[in-house]
């Protein structure tokens, strides 16, 4: 058996639960059999090394430990789990990848190895890298990981010249997007979708499907103050932000602020909210990925700043046409195809009859 599959697949169950912390999971294995196993819990609970070591027990002792990250030896808002490692009398750990924080980068494996444990770093690295890339991005940076997600005809199209838009994906498209929003601390949209659309932007499966649920924040990026009181997504459950151009009309910034979400004014340049700004602002508040659901100009501004990381675009086999039909991506754009931002490490999957293409933004 591939004891470091079985560990990311339990890493994969806390995703979307213990952000700012990574989702991992470990594995304890003694004399071939499993003895524990355990993901990360929420933020001040246990980590995915201690939940295995305590469902072991006795049974830990000169066991093998597969674990998709590097164990903390620093003190955070639980003690390190090298110490529980070592206590628990573990003589192996094999890691997929060492943990990017500076407070461990290889320190963990050097605890560990100084208390006589051997250690095995690189088994399915490039799989528990893709697991954490949001925290990966933000402890190396302070800036979230930016995923930006689109639905768009075969031409090219969101909309019809007409504005209408529903429905261009098909329902088992929509079903993963609410996926990806599970899995995500904040989801972000443009003025003008809420205008066009008025969503809910909420996650609507798993734990967060019902009132009570956890949702990712929402955020509003409205330079001018144009979001109606009336929308939707002020009466969802969860919290909502408004990312405002400074200054704001007193009268309408009071009328939004009585809706109940939080109102941020930044700095604007040209009639648009500085998004660098507005992403290390986020960060500082522990928000480690932003899925970014439109519309045109939003994502325009980000890709002509070079502030996307990844891309998620669900292909619909469906012309629109029409030269005034709205397409996914708006902004500036480029001047030459030699330019053009292209996407690394390509990958597609189908869905109903629709394609999505997912893809990362290269350096």
């Amino acid at each position: 058996m591939d004891y470091m599959t079985q560990a990311l697949s339990l890493a994969r169950l806390a995703l979307g639960q213990v952000s700012p912390n990574p989702a991992v999971g470990a594995v304890v294995v003694r004399d071939g059999e499993v003895v524990g196993q355990g993901y990360t819990q929420p933020p001040g609970s246990g980590h995915a090394e201690v939940v295995a070591l305590q469902q072991a027990g006795d049974a830990a002792r000169g066991s093998v430990m597969y674990v998709t990250l590097e164990p903390c030896c620093h003190h955070g808002r639980t003690p390190p789990c090298t110490e529980a490692i070592i206590d628990a009398g573990v003589s192996d750990v094999h890691m997929a990848m060492l943990d990017p924080n500076p407070l461990v980068s290889g320190k963990g494996a050097e605890a560990l190895r100084k208390r006589s444990i051997s250690t095995y770093v690189g088994e399915h690295e490039d799989e528990a890298r893709e697991i954490i890339e949001a925290y990966i991005k933000y402890i190396t940076t302070g800036v979230p990981f930016v995923t930006v997600k689109f639905a768009m005809s075969l031409d090219g199209k969101i909309a019809t010249r007409s504005g209408d838009s529903r429905w261009i994906s098909s329902s088992g498209s929509r079903r993963c997007v609410h996926s990806l929003r599970y899995i995500t601390d904040a989801i972000m949209v443009g003025v003008n979708t809420v205008l066009a659309d008025d969503p809910q932007l909420t996650s609507r499966c798993g734990d967060r499907g019902g009132k009570t649920g956890k949702q990712p924040l929402r955020v509003i990026v409205d330079s001018l103050g144009r979001t109606p009181v009336t929308a939707h997504i002020f009466s969802e459950p969860g919290e909502t932000l408004l990312a405002l151009g400074r200054p704001v009309n007193p009268g309408v910034a009071k009328a939004l602020a009585q809706t109940g979400a939080e109102l941020v004014e930044l700095p604007a340049e040209d009639g648009f909210v500085d998004l660098g700004e507005l992403l290390r602002m986020l960060g500082r508040r522990e928000i480690t990925s932003v899925l970014v659901e439109g519309g045109g100009t939003l994502l325009g501004s980000l890709f002509d700043h070079r502030l996307v990381d990844k891309v998620v675009a669900f292909v619909s086999p469906v012309v629109i046409g029409g030269a005034e039909a709205v397409t996914a991506v708006g902004g500036r754009g480029i001047e030459k195809m030699a330019d053009a931002i292209r996407l690394e490490s390509v990958t597609t999957q189908t869905c109903d009859d629709d394609v999505i293409v997912i893809g990362y933004v290269g350096g």
